[in-house]
């Protein structure tokens, strides 16, 4: 009864027909990803009441713990594609192994980078602009951030083991949790609450590390109820398993952290038109991280689709997977971009308060979202270069669209004709490097297939 039920629960991710499936695995995690947006909203929220130090404090932090949370993320991504390739291979106890492995290896690394940033607070926050009024603020917040980051880490590695093997709901399930603890713990430990004394900004980081927590014991007992993981080496060895995962979630973890680089310059060329499009260009960045929604699902659960298919050797699964998904997203982000456009005046009004943010923000809703679904390509091609074990293309691919065509197409967008220009220079450069990302991808999976041709002919 336990084997039907799991198999009931699992997608085969080798057999089953392969849009059902993908749609199987990414609507449970579009809930997870709302959660996690809602988590943030909440933690800015409670921390906005206390006044604007405390929340000048923490948007300091943000560049920092950015950092942290791109090492985990690349980790995770190398984590999910190893174990998904060796189950498509049917190597159960490797995948097993490298999971184990793979959680180790993420807790050492973060406890390393945690210790410096721990030791290092002053001069780090000092370094990036922050006055001596905040650095007691940002103390406080940081000093349990630093200490309670393995507690962060262990659930996203955690949640992309399950993701290799099919799994999508329980990840979800884990971080719904996760945000739902912390909504409760945080008005009550930042201001108090009967004997629980007002901590304050510290409230908030203590609030979000017995959330982790929480998810550490939960995603733990899951995986080993599962039993995904095994520290029996057979055939595998400590250092080859390690090999594996850093080899594709070292450049991952590099790739993530290009975006906030880019997005940094980008918001100082749009800083030459005035503080209203400024404020208009991070509420046009709010606006993208949701209306991107499905794309960000889709390169959750795509990988591990191909990582399996791809130990299989089923290639021809692979090709079907990735150009479908393109297809759907292409069409998917164009209706978006219509119900943008229709509703550009009530969002413009929701968010701006003055008329010339209005009108920088109807002007980037006109524009850029027009190119979301060939953002959506080059997202899903980059996560899709990952699951077939090719991570410097990955990365390149992230350094091509970044800083040959999207910044320097908005640069001389720019020049030419202002800020409509820079936006048009941004969506052409997603053009470019959508053709790109989709022709460089069609001939690595070429490449492969004639690899395996050669070795069955053999």
């Amino acid at each position: 009864m336990r084997v039907i039920s799991e198999k009931h629960t699992r997608p085969d991710l080798l057999n089953d027909p392969i849009s059902p499936t993908l749609k199987k695995m990414t609507i449970p995690m579009i809930f997870g990803l709302v959660s996690l947006m809602m988590f943030n909203i909440v933690d800015t929220f409670f921390i906005s009441l206390l006044g604007t130090e405390p929340l000048a404090a923490v948007s300091f932090t943000f560049p920092v713990t950015f950092m942290v949370i791109s090492l985990a993320i690349g980790l995770g991504i190398g984590t999910s594609a190893v174990i998904a390739k060796a189950l498509g291979s049917h190597k159960v106890n490797e995948a097993r192994f490298d999971a184990s492995i793979s959680l180790l290896v993420a807790v050492i690394l973060v406890l390393i980078l945690s210790f410096f940033g721990y030791v290092f607070i002053d001069p780090i926050f000092t370094l990036l602009g922050a006055g001596e009024n905040v650095l007691p603020l940002i103390h406080q917040y940081m000093n349990v951030w630093f200490l309670g980051s393995v507690c962060l880490i262990t659930p996203m590695i955690g949640n992309s083991v399950l993701r290799a093997s099919g799994d999508t709901k329980t990840p979800s399930f884990v971080m719904g949790g996760a945000g739902l603890i912390n909504a409760i713990c945080d008005p009550i430990l930042i201001f108090g609450f009967g004997p629980i004394p007002a901590l304050g900004i510290e409230g908030a980081a203590i609030s979000s590390v017995i959330a982790w927590s929480v998810a550490v014991v939960v995603i733990l007992y899951i995986l080993l109820k599962k039993r995904l993981l095994s520290l029996k080496a057979g055939k595998q060895t400590v250092i080859g398993s390690i090999s594996k995962i850093l080899k594709i979630g070292l450049p991952a973890a590099g790739a993530n952290m290009l975006t906030p680089v880019a997005m940094a310059v980008m918001t100082a060329l749009v800083a030459h038109h005035g503080p209203e499009a400024v404020a208009a260009f991070g509420v046009g960045s709010k606006i993208e991280s949701i209306a991107s929604l499905l794309v960000l699902a889709l390169s959750m659960t795509l990988p591990p689709f191909i990582s399996q298919n791809f130990g299989a050797s089923k290639l021809s699964r692979v090709k079907d997977a990735y150009t479908g998904t393109l297809k759907f997203v292409m069409v998917w982000q164009f209706i978006i971009y219509i119900l943008l456009i229709a509703s550009a005046g009530v969002l413009s009004q929701l968010f701006g308060k003055e008329q010339a943010v209005i009108d920088v923000i109807k002007l980037f809703i006109y524009t850029i979202p027009l190119s979301y679904g060939l953002q959506g390509v080059i997202i899903l091609s980059n996560s899709s270069f990952n699951a077939l074990h090719k991570p410097m293309n990955a990365l390149f691919l992230s350094i091509i669209r970044l800083f040959i065509f999207y910044l320097p197409f908005a640069y001389i967008g720019n020049e030419l004709a202002g800020l409509l220009g820079l936006f048009i220079g941004a969506a052409v450069g997603n053009l470019f490097t959508a053709l790109v990302a989709y022709k460089w991808f069609m001939k690595e999976l070429e490449t492969l297939s004639n690899q395996s041709l050669q070795e069955c002919s053999h």
